[in-house]
């Protein structure tokens, strides 16, 4: 069981995917905005971030950023969950560092299979 961070500003879409992920047999933790989620990886560790982009306080893509620059959490994987569809913005999100990106809505398999493709062992 791995542990996983959902960063979405959104209830309905936190619990959705919260959802999907203890179906998979994993721990979810939770954070409302960017900054939260920054902050909730540095402090809990997890195995990987499933970060939304457009949120309040700090966007997806900085946090991302921050997570992926910081010597102590940029082993973990981030992946970008978001409306944002734009070729441009799938560029500029793994520029920041995330390992994948899905748009919204999204397959339950899809993100199932990226998922588990993130995590280690």
């Amino acid at each position: 069981m791995a542990r996983i961070l959902i960063v979405d500003d959104s209830p309905s879409q936190l619990m959705g995917i919260r959802r999907i992920v203890e179906k998979l047999g994993h721990e979810a933790l939770t954070a409302e905005d960017g900054a939260e989620g920054v902050e909730i990886t540095r402090r809990e560790l997890p195995d990987l971030v499933l970060m939304d982009v457009v949120m309040p306080n700090l966007n997806g893509f900085q946090a991302t950023r921050s997570i992926c620059r910081d010597e102590a959490t940029r082993h973990i994987p981030v992946v970008l969950v978001t409306t944002k569809d734009q070729d441009t913005d799938r560029v500029w999100g793994m520029r920041q560092g995330a390992r994948a990106y899905i748009t919204k809505p999204f397959n339950e398999a899809d993100l199932g299979e990226v998922i588990s493709q993130l995590l280690p062992g």
